[in-house]
């Protein structure tokens, strides 16, 4: 079976590549930024934000993850520039930790084989065929006029994107694509997928400047078979 990776964040891919190819270099490299942020806190940090993004792929992907774990929240954002600008959490660096050792040789293991390329959604969408298993996971589409943060990369991703999408997935479906996609359960959603099969789950969201409204939220997943 041949499987196939697709995301617009050419960083996350780089690092999904890494973790691919290089995962004992990108541990050891994660150890020395763990060792570095027990030393230094918060100016290394900001140091490592600093970094320009032209490095090596390993150190591209090192950086990627040790913000990941040390920004607020786990937040991943980016400005118009694809600039990395969240700010530091609020964590004791000697409680901190980047990585689970058997987990992340899982997701080497699990990566084997897998063509993964930065991509646009619509160019990946148009080579789906018949008898493909498609999943989608877009930026999710807002759940009020103020939760609508979609910075994952320096490209919008607003309602022409999400309506681009919904079409192109549905002609994915017609060719004979089984699809399942993901995204927020709003009535906007369910409008664009009403011709799907519905589900909704509950899913735990930890990003919120308020504490009292994290926890889990409805969401939806549309189908095309089942």
């Amino acid at each position: 079976m041949r499987t196939v990776l697709r995301d617009n964040n050419k960083e996350l891919v780089n690092c999904y590549e890494v973790v691919r190819d290089e995962v004992r270099d990108l541990m050891k490299a994660l150890d020395e930024h763990l060792q570095e942020f027990r030393a230094k806190g918060e100016p290394y940090f900001y140091e490592v934000r600093a970094l320009s993004a032209h490095s090596s792929p390993l150190e591209r992907a090192a950086r990627m993850i040790f913000l990941n774990k040390t920004c607020y929240n786990g937040l991943y954002r980016v400005n118009n520039k694809g600039q990395f600008n969240v700010p530091i959490g609020s964590y004791r660096p000697d409680r901190v930790s980047l990585y689970d050792r058997d987990n992340l040789l899982a997701a080497s293991h699990a990566l084997q084989g897998v063509d993964l390329k930065v991509q646009d959604f619509r160019k990946t969408l148009a080579s789906v065929a018949e008898g493909d298993f498609l999943y989608v996971d877009p930026p999710y589409y807002p759940l009020s006029r103020t939760a609508n943060f979609t910075s994952y990369t320096q490209e919008v991703f607003g309602h022409g994107e999400q309506e681009d999408l919904a079409a192109l997935v549905a002609e994915a479906a017609k060719r004979g694509a089984q699809v399942m996609l993901s995204n927020s359960d709003t009535p906007t959603t369910r409008q664009l997928y009403r011709g799907f099969k519905l589900h909704t789950v509950q899913a735990r969201r930890a990003v919120n400047c308020d504490g009292a409204k994290r926890g889990r939220i409805s969401e939806l997943v549309a189908l095309t078979y089942g």
